[in-house]
């Protein structure tokens, strides 16, 4: 069992310390120092410290430190939002100069990694993407429209409306993402019309900071997502579920899991996919209109059963 005296996480107790006591979190040296070393310490994935067997007191400042590592993601990502979008000569394009933001790398490599993922899992490129949570430097979804998905059109929802105004700002002046990105003010337990018209649904790490509201987000998608659509979500391992919060299968209830991933480089998060139970809407649909006397039901690991009626 993990405990207060473990040599690594006395010194991710030892940086908690510093960072709760900073009167900003918004980048600056101090900052930026203090998260890059906490980083650099939870990044060994070859530890068998396991977060939900520690003492009350660790899980306590965990959950707290959680919720100061997004809000410090949060300040970095609008700060660098902004400084893309307010270059003056109009012939500049924004996303041309995305490699000034310090984490630009792990986008790349992320992107490409969860491209590979659904690409195993999906028999087709999806037409229409939604990523919850996307914020004011929606990264994941500029790096799969650029390199990755050139056909799909990606619908970005955030509860934060001043996000949402510098996302939009910053791919304004490209001349193919400006079309293809499309921007949502909402809180997504509000969402309901629309989200089952998507191929896939990103369900950003920072949307659910802890257990509870993360399943609660997870149930709504559930709720409304398409039929036999993928879902996508961020976790972590290892001595990493200290920067992030864990998505366990048992979180996905109503869906089927297709995968978990775990990365070993400086790619942070794990990688989680699932996909709805119930088969495709789709070919509900087509199967239905092709033979109207068949009733299509469901197994629990969501395979389809047709039965002939009179």
């Amino acid at each position: 069992m993990a405990c207060k005296n473990n040599r690594v996480v006395k010194q991710i107790i030892h940086l908690y310390d510093q960072i709760s006591k900073l009167e900003s979190l918004k980048p600056s040296k101090n900052v930026d120092t203090l998260f890059g070393q906490l980083v650099s310490t939870c990044l060994p994935t070859d530890t068998n410290i396991d977060v939900t067997k520690m003492s009350e007191e660790v899980k306590d400042m965990r959950s707290n430190l959680i919720k100061l590592c997004g809000e410090a993601e949060g300040y970095l990502e609008q700060h660098f939002s902004t400084i893309l979008g307010s270059l003056l000569q109009e012939d500049q394009n924004p996303l041309d100069h995305l490699n000034i933001f310090p984490y630009y790398n792990n986008y790349l490599k992320l992107g490409k990694l969860e491209f590979n993922l659904l690409s195993q899992h999906s028999s087709h490129v999806p037409s229409k993407i939604a990523f919850v949570g996307s914020g004011p430097m929606p990264l994941t979804s500029i790096v799969l429209a650029k390199f990755h998905l050139p056909n799909t059109t990606f619908h970005n929802f955030d509860i934060d409306s001043h996000a949402n105004a510098l996302a939009s700002s910053l791919v304004s002046r490209d001349p193919d993402l400006s079309k293809r990105m499309i921007f949502h003010t909402t809180d997504v337990l509000n969402a309901t019309e629309g989200l089952d018209q998507y191929d896939v649904v990103f369900l950003a790490a920072l949307v659910g900071m802890d257990k509870e509201a993360k399943v609660k987000a997870i149930e709504h998608l559930e709720k409304h997502m398409a039929l036999g659509a993928v879902l996508m979500l961020r976790s972590a391992h290892a001595l990493r579920a200290f920067l992030y919060p864990i998505v366990d299968s048992s979180d996905l209830k109503g869906f089927q899991l297709l995968t978990i991933f775990h990365p070993t480089d400086d790619v942070v998060n794990s990688v989680v996919i699932a996909r709805k139970l119930g088969g495709s809407t789709i070919r509900r649909s087509r199967l239905y209109l092709k033979y109207p006397n068949l009733l299509i039901s469901t197994t629990t690991n969501g395979s389809m059963v047709l039965v002939a009626t009179c």
